[in-house]
């Protein structure tokens, strides 16, 4: 019996492995989208509404992209979410180390670049140097 259903769960896997051959599969997208579909499934018991069909939605999406065989489509979203992802959190990593310093240091803003730069506090009022562009302005530290 045991080994049966060994045998079983060995045909098993290898008949979904054959069945999602050049196809897309899960990926860092369809997590995150996963997760908003359970957000919405919670939404849609507490409040009900429309929440439960944007849910069934989002959830017939997320099939769709992981059984596509458009792989390189697939791979392309995938690829702009994970860049979005990187560049929201090195905003926030960044915004956190700003928090960190700001007895320390005063930021200014480039207005030429748009460049952030850090001075020490209480030094008056001073020339900054924009190290990027080197334009030069005057601030109060």
């Amino acid at each position: 019996m045991k080994e049966r259903f060994s045998r079983f769960l060995y045909e098993s896997r290898q008949r979904t492995a054959r069945f999602m051959a050049g196809r897309n599969g899960n990926d860092a997208l369809n997590r995150f989208l996963l997760v908003c579909d359970l957000v919405l499934l919670l939404l849609a018991s507490l409040l009900g509404g429309p929440f439960f069909l944007l849910a069934l939605a989002l959830l017939v999406f997320i099939y769709f992209r992981m059984l596509s065989r458009s792989v390189y489509k697939r791979q392309a979203e995938n690829a702009r979410y994970l860049r979005a992802k990187n560049r929201l959190l090195s905003r926030l990593r960044l915004a956190r180390e700003r928090w960190k310093q700001r007895r320390d240091y005063k930021f200014f803003v480039c207005p030429s670049c748009r460049a952030t730069l850090r001075v020490p506090k209480g030094r008056g009022k001073i020339k900054i140097v924009c190290r990027k562009c080197g334009t030069s302005f005057t601030g109060k530290s």
